[in-house]
């Protein structure tokens, strides 16, 4: 599913033509995302090369601050665009009436129906994989191998030594939690009696939570814990390609993974502008800018970062692509069961 050749059926006809703007003076373009500031201003600054009378104000938020934040101001919408973060977070927003479609774009249009919400309220550009990252240092002091299995993570040796974010701040996070949930015991959607005993359990392993969910990739490097839970993409780009003894590695039992995804806040202020970012973002020429925060980018035609984590290296839970959206839908009520079970 994830193969690039796969992920359009037509790659001839996905030279995606960027929105017309006729803008006759400089224009401003609201945004709220989910990327990390360096990151972020990378895209920014990208942007502002192919579109220099667009000036884009932009707040950066975990995922889960991102659907709060957007939620409180329905009634009066601050951002026009939603940039980033995993498709629950967008598919809970959908279900709120908060988002507006855009179907006219050539993305939403030859994307795969895994990729992208049937009415054009979100759409997908990127995709990254559930892992630990664990500190060399720690394995070789306590001559343990780094963990390969969610089971793992409760062992003794790594009891207040594991840095996660809060289900509720982060969608990476909440990947984690829904990854566990399909699969720890008997396949299936929601909550069972397993699930809230193992997700005790590793609380109980717990060090600290943080609201970021690219937080703990640091920690882990820096030894503050020996592992942390996150995507693939930024272990490598903010763990191992900074140089930090970390390992990845994944669960056997299987992983999840995100659609990052980007989506037109209902009423925003800038509607035209926003889908000049829209259409800016799902060209080769900005995906490409994803290889140096080796991210799979779902355009077949941008370039890819070398020794990139693809689905065909990691033990992808067997159908995740297809309980996203019930996971999203259901996104409040499987965090407010977490945070019963874990206090938090």
């Amino acid at each position: 599913m994830f193969r690039r050749w796969l992920i359009f059926s037509l790659t001839a006809a996905l030279t995606f033509s960027l929105a017309a703007t006729g803008f006759t003076a400089k224009e401003t373009l609201h945004m709220y995302t989910a990327f990390d500031v360096d990151e972020a201003k990378i895209y920014m600054d990208a942007f502002k090369e192919s579109y220099p009378d667009i000036d884009v104000k932009w707040v950066r938020m975990s995922a889960g601050e991102v659907l709060a934040r957007v939620r409180a101001e329905a009634k009066n919408p601050q951002a026009s665009i939603w940039f980033a973060g995993p498709s629950t977070s967008h598919i809970a927003a959908a279900g709120h009436d908060l988002l507006d479609p855009y179907t006219e774009s050539l993305a939403w249009q030859y994307l795969p129906a895994d990729f992208k919400d049937p009415e054009g309220r979100w759409t997908g550009f990127y995709t990254g994989f559930i892992g630990f990252a664990t500190n060399k240092e720690f394995l070789e002091k306590h001559g343990v191998e780094a963990p390969t299995s969610w089971n793992d993570l409760l062992k003794p040796v790594f009891k207040k030594e594991i840095s996660k974010a809060y289900a509720y701040t982060s969608g990476t996070a909440y990947t984690t939690l829904i990854s566990q949930l399909q699969a720890i015991g008997p396949k299936k959607l929601g909550w069972d009696q397993e699930d809230e005993e193992y997700i005790k359990k590793l609380s109980a392993q717990i060090h600290h939570y943080t609201k970021a969910g690219s937080a703990c990739v640091t920690e882990a490097g820096l030894g503050e814990v020996a592992v942390g839970i996150a995507f693939s993409h930024d272990i490598v780009a903010k763990g191992i390609a900074k140089g930090y003894p970390v390992v990845m590695s994944f669960p056997k039992e299987g992983t999840g993974y995100e659609i990052g995804a980007v989506s037109l806040i209902k009423g925003g202020p800038e509607p035209q502008l926003a889908r000049v970012f829209f259409d800016w973002l799902m060209s080769a020429e900005a995906q490409s800018l994803f290889k140096k925060w080796n991210r799979v980018p779902l355009n077949p035609q941008a370039e890819l970062a070398e020794g990139l984590v693809t689905a065909a290296q990691v033990p992808v839970i067997e159908g995740f692509g297809g309980r996203i959206t019930w996971y999203g839908e259901r996104k409040d009520e499987i965090i407010d069961r977490w945070r019963q079970i874990t206090g938090r």
